[in-house]
């Protein structure tokens, strides 16, 4: 699997792999009970989360930068029901983050969402990185 096909659907929790779209929705697949089903694009909205963004105190990143620093971090990920712990865990592991613009749920669902990914043994990896490993593992 890989990090490009995952979204995330607004009112749903978790996040899914795109397996298919209709004119009408998606055929998605759960990353926690592997539960496949047909989404509504009139009720629900999709993400790929390739495509969001973290705000810093500086220029945005992407969601997998932000990834890849909790994934070096030796910090323990707090448990997602104790948001004081994981703003904490956040300004320890990515304090360029801007704690005024990003909230506390959003921090509750990159953890939760690392969580998932690391399960599945997905590799944190944009199509432009995956490329640039190709591209050097050729040489």
């Amino acid at each position: 699997m890989e990090y490009r096909k995952l979204i995330a659907i607004s009112g749903m929790s978790g996040l899914y792999e795109l397996v298919g779209s209709k004119t009408d929705g998606a055929i998605v697949r759960s990353l926690e009970d592997n539960t496949t089903k047909f989404v509504s694009s009139r009720k629900h909205q999709f993400s790929h989360i390739e495509s969001i963004e973290i705000f810093t105190i500086r220029e945005n990143v992407n969601l997998v930068d932000v990834f890849k620093a909790m994934d070096k971090s030796s910090e323990v990920i707090p448990s997602e029901k104790d948001p004081k712990a994981i703003k904490d865990y956040f300004k320890k592991v990515y304090p360029e983050m801007d704690f005024d613009r990003v909230y506390a749920s959003d921090m509750k669902k990159m953890v939760r969402w690392y969580g998932i990914i690391k399960q599945n043994d997905i590799p944190f990896e944009l199509p432009d990185d995956a490329e640039a490993t190709e591209a050097s593992n050729e040489g």
